[in-house]
C-alpha cells in the first residue's frame, strides 16, 4: 500500500484532524494490534500508514492546507488514538502493519509493511515483496497560521481494494462476462483501487509515472492495492514477478473496447460485409499502445478467455468481456503482435471448457497443428492494371479457358512463392485464360483436397503464409492469368477444436440434427437461416475477393445446399413452410452472397457446381422464374449434364456409338438455359474413374486420338472450358494428391514422350485459336451464335455445327468419332463464305496423329446439302475434330 500524506498547519486544523483520527481509530476487534508511531527528524513530508482491521475498513480524514503537510500517527489498543502535532521543521514518519482483508477469514492472514525509504524487502509466502517507491521529496518551508482556516473536508471512508468472493469465483471458473469492470484501476473511496489477476505470479507492483505501489497478494493469483490518487491514471504498468523472471507490461484491463458500436450493430444485424475487420485477431494501436485486439462470436458461452504462447496456453488470467447482446467477446492485449499463436478457451453452458481455434483466423499453424496465428499483411500488390481491365467485358462474353490445379500436388513440395516462379509461366504458355485452384482455405485432412474446411479465412499453411499466397495470385495476374478459387460454404468437419458446437451448443450448424448432419460426407451443414452464420459466409466470399484479389469463386456442392432431401430418405428430412423440398434459407443465402459479391467487387465471377435442373442458377436474383423463385445470381454454372453424357458416349467403342449419338447432341437442347462451363474436373479422374485418356476405347493410338478429338469438340461447343491438370498431356494414371501429375511422361528420355507432348501442343493451339476467334466465346449464351450443320449422322459418328461471333463471322467445327477416314464428305455451308481453311486438325502429325488433313482451301459448290444452298467436300480424318475458318 502507498503511504498517505496529510498537511501540517495551524492548531484549528490540527484539532479537527485529531477529532477525525479519534473517530476513525477506535479498535474494531479485541485482537487488533496497535500501530506504533515512530518519529524521525527529517525535513520534508510526514507520511502515515493507516492500520487496517482484518475484516473492517479504516477511516481516514486528511485535513489539507496550502503546501505544508502533517502526518498524524495513529495508536489503537482499545482506546482512542491521539494525534501528535508536528512543526514546520520536524517530520513524523510512521510505519503501520497492514493486513489484507479476506472474504471468508475471521482473522488477518498476512501483514505488509510500507516504508517511504528503501528497505530490505520482507519475504511473503510465495516470494520477494517489491517495495513501493516513495514520491520525490522536497523541502517544505514552514508556513504561518492562516487567520481564516478553510473548513475541513467531509470524512472519506476508504474501502478494501480486494475483489469480493463472487467476482473471484467467476474469474477463477472462467464465467465472468465483464472482467474489465473489476480488474485494472477503478476509483473508490480513499483513492484508486488497482487489481490484477496474474496466476502463478509471485508479486505485482503498479507503476504510475515515478510512483510504484506493490499490490497485496490476495491469493489464487489475485493482487490488489489502494493508491491515494485523485483520478484513475490514463496510463500505468504492472511489474509482475514470476519465478526466475520479472515482466513489465501494460494492463490489458485498462483499455476501452476496441470494437465500435457500428461494428456491433452490423454484426447483430448479420450485415457486416467486412466482418474480418471486426472479428478475429487484429494487430493495432489502441489508446496509444500497440497490441492486438481479439474478438470472437460465442453467444452461448458463459465465459471466454484467451490462451496462447504468451500465457503458456493458460487462459485463466486473460478473461475476455462480453459486448452487449451480440454474443461478441473482446479483449485488447498490449504487446502482442504478429506471429503469436492463440486460441479461445470457452466455458460452455454446462461449465465445461473447450479450447477452440479462431473461426476468423487469417493465418493458422501447419496441420496437424491447429492453433491460430496473429497476422498482419505486408504484401504490396502489383496487379493494378489487371484489376482495372478484368471487368471491361462480361465473363460470359469473353474467352474463358480454365486450368484446374491442386496446388499442393501440382509440383509436390513447392511453396506458394516457388509455385509463383513456375505456374504462371506454364499456364501462360498453354494459353489458358484462368486457373482454378482447388480449395486453398485451411483444412486438417489433406485427403479431402481442401473440401472440408476449418479455417475459412486462412490460406492453408502447408505452402506458406497468407502473404506468400498473395504473391502467387499477384504473379498470375501480372502474367495475364485470372485466378478462380473453389469455395466451400455448404458444410464443415466435426473437429472438436473448430466450428462444431463452437460455444457448447450448435452455433454454425443447425440445431436440428436432421438439417445439420450431411449424410454423404459425415460433416455438418451450415445453418443458413441464422443471420450471423450467413454473415460469416457472405463476408468470407468478399474476403477472398477483396483481400486476395481472387477473380472468381467456384461454389462447391450447391445441389446439397438447395434441397432438404438431398441424399436423405423419407423421414430423414422436414419439408419447408410450403411443403416443398427446397431449402429456402440456402436459396436466400446464395442470392445474398451473389448480389453482394457482384455489387462490391466488379469483374469477379461466381460459378456454381450444381448438378440438378434447378431453374435460374445464373438468372439475376431479382428476376423470378416459373417456380416463383428469383434467380440464384451466379455468373456461370458447371454443365454436369454435358460432362456425364459426353464422357458416356466417348467411353463406347466406335461401333456402338451410333446407338448413343443423342448423348452428344442433347446438351444443345438446354445449352442456353444457363451460362455454362464445360468441366473435365478432378472429380472425373479419381476414385476408379480413370484419367481422361484412359477412359477412351481402343489401343494407345486410338485412345490418344479419341482424347484429342474430344478436346477439339469440347473447345468448340458453346460454353466455357475447364480442364484438370495432367489431362493436358494425356496422363494415363488417375490423379493422386500424394504425387500429382506424372511429369516424367514429358521427359525427352522417355520413349513415348512425343505422344504426350503432342497432346499438350494441341491444347496450346486450341487455346490460341480459341482466344483469337470470337465466334467460339462471344455468343456462348446466345442461341443465335450456334447452328447445326448435321447433328443426326449417327451412322457416321459425325457432328458438324457453326459458331458465330457478334459480327456474324463463322467457325465450322466437324468431329468424326469413327476410326475410319471419310473422303469427300459433303457438308452444307453458308453461301456467303468464298472459301474455308483448316484452323485446327487434331489428327495433325505434330499432335501425334495420322496427319490426314485438308491442306488446300475448301471452296463451296452450288450444290444444296443439309438444307443449305452451298456445300463443300472435305476429308475427315479418323477419330478427329477439324475447325475451319473463312479463308
Amino acid at each position: 500500500m502507498t503511504p498517505r500524506t496529510t498537511p501540517s498547519s495551524g492548531s484549528e486544523a490540527e484539532n479537527k484532524a485529531e477529532q477525525s483520527v479519534e473517530k476513525s481509530s477506535v479498535a474494531k476487534r479485541a485482537t487488533t494490534k496497535a500501530a506504533e508511531a515512530a518519529e524521525a527528524v527529517k525535513k520534508g513530508t510526514a507520511k502515515k500508514a493507516p492500520a487496517k482491521s482484518a475484516t473492517k475498513k479504516a477511516e481516514k480524514a486528511p485535513a489539507k492546507k496550502a503546501t505544508a503537510k502533517k502526518a498524524a500517527a495513529k495508536k489503537a489498543v482499545t482506546k482512542k488514538a491521539t494525534a501528535k502535532k508536528t512543526t514546520a521543521k520536524t517530520t513524523a514518519k510512521t510505519t503501520a502493519k497492514t493486513t489484507a482483508a479476506k472474504s471468508t477469514a475471521a482473522k488477518s492472514g498476512t501483514e505488509a509493511k510500507s516504508t517511504a525509504a528503501k528497505s530490505t524487502a520482507g519475504k511473503k509466502a510465495a516470494g520477494k515483496k517489491i517495495p513501493a517507491q516513495k514520491a520525490a521529496q522536497k523541502k517544505i518551508p514552514a508556513q504561518k497560521a492562516i487567520p481564516k482556516p478553510k473548513p475541513a473536508e467531509p470524512v472519506e471512508v476508504a474501502v478494501s481494494p480486494a475483489l469480493d468472493a463472487a467476482d473471484r469465483d467467476r474469474l477463477l471458473t472462467g464465467t465472468h462476462h465483464d472482467p474489465h469492470s473489476v480488474l485494472g484501476a477503478h476509483p473508490v473511496p480513499g483513492g484508486v483501487a488497482f487489481r490484477a489477476f496474474k496466476p502463478y505470479a509471485l508479486s505485482v507492483t503498479a507503476i504510475v509515472g515515478t510512483m510504484r505501489a506493490e499490490l497485496h497478494d490476495d491469493g489464487d493469483g489475485f493482487f490488489s492495492g489502494l493508491v491515494p490518487l485523485r483520478d484513475v491514471p490514463e496510463g500505468y504498468q504492472f511489474l509482475v514477478a514470476y519465478e526466475g523472471t520479472v515482466q513489465e507490461t501494460e494492463d490489458a484491463y485498462r483499455f476501452l473496447p476496441a470494437l465500435g458500436e457500428l461494428d456491433l450493430h452490423l454484426i447483430g444485424e448479420g450485415r457486416h460485409e467486412e466482418l474480418w475487420r471486426a472479428l478475429g485477431a487484429e494487430p493495432m494501436t489502441h489508446q496509444g499502445v500497440t497490441g492486438t485486439r481479439f474478438t470472437v462470436w460465442a453467444p452461448n458461452a458463459r465465459g471466454v478467455s484467451l490462451a496462447g504462447t504468451f500465457n503458456f496456453w493458460d487462459g485463466t488470467g486473460y478473461p475476455m468481456r462480453s459486448l452487449g447482446g451480440t454474443g461478441v467477446w473482446e479483449m485488447f492485449v498490449p504487446g502482442i503482435g504478429e506471429g503469436e499463436l492463440y486460441k479461445f478457451e470457452i466455458t460452455r453452458p454446462d461449465g465445461s471448457k473447450t479450447l477452440r481455434a479462431d473461426p476468423m483466423a487469417r493465418r493458422t499453424e501447419t496441420p496437424p497443428n491447429t492453433s491460430s496465428i496473429v497476422h498482419a499483411s505486408q504484401h504490396e500488390w502489383g496487379d493494378a492494371e489487371w484489376l482495372a481491365r478484368r471487368g471491361e467485358v462480361p465473363t460470359h462474353e469473353a474467352p474463358f479457358s480454365v486450368y484446374e490445379v491442386h496446388l499442393a500436388s501440382w509440383r509436390p513440395g513447392l511453396t506458394y512463392r516457388q509455385l509463383a516462379e513456375q505456374l504462371p509461366a506454364y499456364v501462360k504458355d498453354l494459353g489458358f485464360t484462368h486457373v482454378e485452384l482447388m480449395p486453398v482455405a485451411e483444412h486438417p485432412f489433406g485427403g479431402s483436397w481442401g473440401y472440408q474446411v476449418t479455417g475459412f479465412y486462412a490460406p492453408t499453411a502447408r505452402l506458406g503464409t497468407p502473404d506468400d499466397f498473395k504473391f502467387l495470385v499477384d504473379s498470375l495476374h501480372q502474367a495475364g492469368i485470372g485466378v478462380l478459387m473453389d469455395w466451400v460454404p455448404a458444410h464443415f468437419p466435426r473437429d472438436d477444436w473448430a466450428l462444431a458446437e463452437f460455444d457448447g451448443r450448435p452455433l454454425y450448424e443447425h440445431e436440428d440434427p436432421l438439417k445439420s448432419a450431411h449424410p454423404d460426407w459425415g460433416t455438418l451443414e451450415f445453418d443458413f437461416g441464422r443471420r450471423e452464420v450467413r454473415n460469416f459466409l457472405v463476408a468470407n466470399a468478399l474476403y477472398w475477393c477483396e483481400e486476395f484479389h481472387i477473380d472468381g469463386l467456384r461454389v462447391d456442392a450447391v445441389a446439397s445446399m438447395l434441397y432438404l432431401d438431398y441424399s436423405r430418405e423419407p423421414g430423414q428430412w422436414v419439408p419447408n413452410e410450403h411443403g416443398g423440398r427446397e431449402n429456402l434459407d440456402a436459396v436466400a443465402f446464395l442470392q445474398e452472397m451473389n448480389a453482394t459479391v457482384y455489387r462490391r467487387v466488379p469483374g469477379v465471377v461466381t460459378i456454381a457446381e450444381e448438378s440438378t435442373a434447378w431453374d435460374g442458377v445464373t438468372r439475376p436474383t431479382h428476376v423470378a422464374g416459373p417456380g416463383g423463385f428469383g434467380g440464384l445470381g451466379f455468373g456461370l454454372k458447371w454443365n454436369m449434364g454435358w460432362m456425364h453424357d459426353s464422357l458416356e458416349y466417348m467411353t463406347k467403342e466406335p461401333v456402338h456409338r451410333r446407338y448413343h449419338h443423342n448423348e452428344m447432341t442433347f446438351s444443345m437442347v438446354y445449352a442456353y438455359s444457363e451460362n455454362y462451363v464445360l468441366p473435365i474436373s478432378h472429380d472425373e479422374v479419381v476414385h476408379g474413374k480413370r484419367s481422361l485418356v484412359s477412359k477412351m476405347p481402343g489401343d494407345w493410338w486410338q485412345q490418344r486420338a479419341n482424347h484429342r478429338a474430344y478436346l477439339g469438340y469440347m473447345w468448340a461447343h458453346p460454353g466455357k472450358q475447364l480442364l484438370f491438370m495432367g489431362q493436358e498431356f494425356a496422363q494415363g494414371a488417375e490423379w493422386s494428391e500424394a504425387h500429382g501429375p506424372d511429369w516424367w511422361l514429358l521427359d525427352p528420355a522417355y520413349g513415348a514422350e512425343p505422344d504426350h507432348r503432342g497432346v499438350r501442343d494441341l491444347v496450346r493451339d486450341l487455346n490460341t485459336v480459341y482466344r483469337h476467334t470470337p465466334a467460339l466465346w462471344q455468343r456462348d449464351t446466345d442461341p443465335a451464335g450456334f447452328q447445326w450443320i448435321v447433328g443426326d449422322a449417327a451412322d457416321d459418328n459425325v457432328f458438324a455445327f457453326l459458331r458465330y461471333d457478334a459480327e456474324g463471322a463463322p467457325l465450322l467445327a466437324v468431329s468424326n468419332l469413327s476410326p475410319v477416314v471419310r473422303h469427300e464428305y459433303r457438308l452444307g455451308v453458308p453461301d456467303d463464305v468464298p472459301a474455308w481453311h483448316e484452323a485446327v486438325n487434331t489428327d495433325a502429325a505434330r499432335y501425334g496423329g495420322g496427319d490426314v488433313t485438308n491442306p488446300d482451301p475448301l471452296k463451296p459448290e452450288p450444290q444444296p446439302w443439309h438444307g443449305r444452298t452451298a456445300s463443300i467436300q472435305l476429308t475427315l480424318p479418323p477419330l478427329a475434330t477439324v475447325w475451319l475458318r473463312p479463308a
